[in-house]
């Protein structure tokens, strides 16, 4: 009876130390995105109203959302606003951005690591599928990563489970996609530089941000913004 009370005890310290790894990962990561500024989203060209209508419509929806334009178009600021009006908008905004993150990394940012599990991994890390559950994680730029890597992102999609780097345990994940590029998906697909499968997965609900040149009538509203 003792040892089983002695083992007890271990395993509920265990899962305890596990949790508070866990919460400390959100905590940081939430206080460094606290930090940032997030401008409000102007427009009253018709664009930006058709936008914004339909952000309004499929916020409430877990429907994968793929937001496409060029750099600067404010496709982070959109995925923010979907999160924020959101049944999710309690929980986490993970922001992953894929072309700055080295493949080395890849599966140690996204999925997470167990300490010992390569060199220099001093300590369990919380990947950043496993930080959005119960959030909303948004892949931005993610048609700059090569084939071999957009496969372990399907899996994750296709499966809703994470495993970390030097772990066999799985890890359930529930959050909401929302991915951006400023590239042209389909025409990768057609180059077989991007998964066919992938995209299916992102891609329920289309996003597209024009830009500035296009709606010159939101000019004077962003001027006085920056001005103020």
């Amino acid at each position: 009876e003792k040892l089983k009370a002695t083992l007890d005890a271990a395993c509920r310290l265990r899962y305890s130390n596990l949790e508070i790894s866990h919460l400390k990962s959100k905590e940081k990561l939430l206080k460094k995105d606290a930090n940032k500024s997030h401008p409000v989203i102007f427009g009253k060209s018709r664009a930006m109203q058709e936008i914004m209508s339909l952000v309004d419509k499929i916020a409430t929806t877990d429907a994968s959302v793929l937001i496409t334009g060029e750099n600067g178009t404010g496709k982070e600021l959109i995925a923010r606003e979907i999160h924020n009006r959101s049944n999710r908008t309690n929980e986490l905004f993970v922001l992953v951005d894929l072309s700055s993150l080295a493949e080395s990394l890849f599966e140690s940012e996204l999925f997470g690591h167990k300490k010992g599990s390569f060199t220099n991994a001093y300590e369990d890390k919380t990947g950043r599928f496993t930080m959005a559950d119960k959030g909303t994680l948004f892949l931005d730029e993610i048609g700059n990563i090569p084939l071999n890597l957009q496969a372990k992102i399907l899996t994750v999609l296709q499966t809703r489970v994470v495993t970390p780097v030097g772990s066999n345990k799985e890890i359930p994940v529930d959050f909401r996609l929302i991915s951006a590029t400023n590239k042209n998906l389909t025409a990768m697909v057609a180059e077989n530089q991007f998964r066919q499968d992938l995209l299916y997965r992102m891609n329920t609900i289309l996003i597209h941000l024009p830009p500035l040149r296009e709606r010159l009538e939101d000019v004077e509203d962003l001027t006085n913004h920056f001005i103020k």
